[in-house]
């Protein structure tokens, strides 16, 4: 089997999701923080493009304002950004759109993304969506990726709650699921990590739910 082509993107790492309105709340943003770290360490050794994004609003904005002090990187990100492969913006919740990624990553002849970074209900699942149609092959690790709790009109629900749901729902048809050291025991050994599919995981929770 053919080695993936990896790029690892790192998602909006920025001081809001841990001193501004939205800070994650599972996994324990300091726990997925140290994640994307070692993930960006080890992708850097293993010679694979690093790109870093950062959610850019309107300079008045209650969140990502551009200029503000929750809009900059965390300094854990910010002091790898100088290695990156590129570092960027973005205005919406896919890194794809309104941005030059799929280019960049066309021109690496990259085959699979692997996704960090914050929130799991937001900007991660948005992007993953929108790599299905461009072809992309999709990774998400797990612990270095979270979410908050929400709530509103239609329901609520607790970060640890939406997190797991999401994580589970992408492994079933969207992407491959896996921790951190998952992730880099494949780089070592050069294989693709394995998700589910949509039958298969219906299939399973049928089974579990007649129990």
């Amino acid at each position: 089997m053919t080695s993936p082509r990896r790029a690892l993107i790192v998602i909006d790492v920025q001081q809001e999701y841990f001193e501004g309105l939205l800070k994650i709340q599972y996994p324990p943003r300091e726990q997925s923080l140290e994640r994307t770290a070692q993930a960006i360490d080890a992708a850097q050794k293993a010679g694979i493009p690093v790109y870093i994004v950062q959610h850019q609003m309107p300079a008045q904005a209650p969140v990502f304002a551009e200029g503000s002090d929750t809009f900059k990187l965390h300094p854990e990100i910010a002091q790898r950004a100088d290695q990156a492969t590129q570092v960027f913006t973005k205005v919406y919740a896919s890194v794809f759109a309104g941005t030059n990624l799929e280019a960049w990553l066309r021109e690496d002849n990259i085959d699979t993304i692997t996704l960090t970074g914050f929130m799991t209900n937001n900007c991660v699942i948005g992007s993953v969506a929108a790599a299905e149609p461009l072809g992309f092959s999709v990774e998400v690790l797990s612990d270095a990726t979270g979410a908050i709790d929400i709530a509103n009109e239609a329901g609520s629900a607790s970060a640890q709650q939406v997190h797991e749901t999401l994580m589970a729902l992408l492994h079933s048809n969207w992407a491959a699921v896996s921790t951190t050291d998952q992730w880099m025991s494949a780089l070592d050994s050069g294989s693709a990590l394995e998700g589910s599919n949509l039958i298969v995981s219906a299939a399973q929770g049928h089974e579990q739910h007649q129990k």
